[in-house]
């Protein structure tokens, strides 16, 4: 049995005789005990080797472009499933297993890239006005109620249709779209969890022994004000995406021939209503969107589970 002495912590000692699981965060442990989180783990861990396993599984006809979905025609029929094309194809002849494959590549750039900046914009001048506090933090406040005073997906909307006029890169006009008005949500979220951090004890203490400021923010109280905005933006991961196809299948997102879901479920529209014979044109990117956006909100809602003392379920 190790002896304890002077050089050795009595913190470090006692996390080596626990057994490995009960050395993880509490939280960690909490979400592998749940079968919430692991079911949306293994749906994620899933997407993600598509996406890194999509030129083996569909090998791109223009290695420079993988992500334009090759076309065996210009029929505007949809063909059935079949050898060559084991999930059928869309009117003028798309091939829907690439588009679905390669499709998750597409989701994954766009709730992670989306999600990361909103969040890095929202809560970044959040934090700083919400700390500064006075009139310069009371205009910002107005200014973030602007943009929270239009619907979010109408707003979307006309920013895309207004950029696509001078940025012919629906991707990226979506993109922006998303951006420019999925940040002050991010900002009001972390603001009030700053404005009660920041009058606990340890933060005055920090003050009070002449702590910087830029220091006692980014140390002691973004730390601890944090846990809400993650928690949003893990829910927000799969609704960025879903957001993003409405955009493409409004025509304002991915062009006509990339590979996004919402961009295949467009290319269905014109057949929903012989749905029972095309069927296959919506049900395999409308699944796979399905079930991208269920495995972040689950991971979302344990996280959330997870963060909060009050839960006591899975400890």
């Amino acid at each position: 049995m190790e002896t304890i002495t002077k050089e050795t912590p009595r913190r470090t000692v006692l996390a080596e005789t626990l057994p490995p699981k009960e050395r993880m965060p509490r939280w960690i442990r909490i979400m592998l005990r749940s079968p919430v989180s692991i079911t949306g783990i293994v749906l994620v861990i899933l997407f993600i080797a598509v996406a890194a396993l999509a030129p083996v599984l569909a090998p791109p006809e223009f290695p420079s472009q993988p992500f334009l979905i090759p076309e065996s025609g210009f029929s505007p029929q949809p063909l059935p499933p079949s050898a060559a094309h084991p999930f059928g194809t869309t009117q003028n002849q798309y091939d829907l297993f690439y588009g679905v494959v390669w499709g998750t590549r597409t989701a994954f750039e766009v709730g992670i890239l989306v999600t990361l900046t909103t969040v890095l914009i929202g809560a970044g001048f959040g934090a700083i006005f919400a700390y500064t506090g006075g009139w310069m933090d009371e205009v910002f406040q107005r200014i973030v109620e602007l943009f929270l005073a239009f619907p979010f997906l109408l707003a979307a909307i006309t920013l895309a249709t207004v950029l696509g006029a001078t940025i012919h890169n629906g991707l990226v006009t979506g993109m922006i779209a998303l951006i420019v008005f999925g940040w002050p949500s991010y900002s009001r979220q972390i603001r009030g969890d700053i404005l009660s951090v920041k009058e606990r004890d340890f933060v005055l203490a920090a003050h009070a022994i002449g702590t910087p400021g830029w220091r006692i923010l980014l140390i002691h109280i973004l730390p601890n004000a944090m846990y809400s905005t993650l928690v949003v933006s893990s829910l927000n991961i799969g609704n960025n995406v879903l957001t993003f196809a409405a955009l493409s299948f409004l025509g304002l997102g991915a062009p006509q021939g990339y590979a996004d879901w919402g961009q295949l479920l467009s290319l269905a529209r014109n057949w929903i209503p012989s749905l029972s014979q095309y069927w296959y044109i919506v049900v395999f990117p409308g699944i796979a969107l399905l079930l991208f956006v269920l495995a972040w909100n689950l991971i979302g809602d344990a996280f959330r589970d997870a963060l909060d003392p009050k839960m006591s379920s899975y400890r």
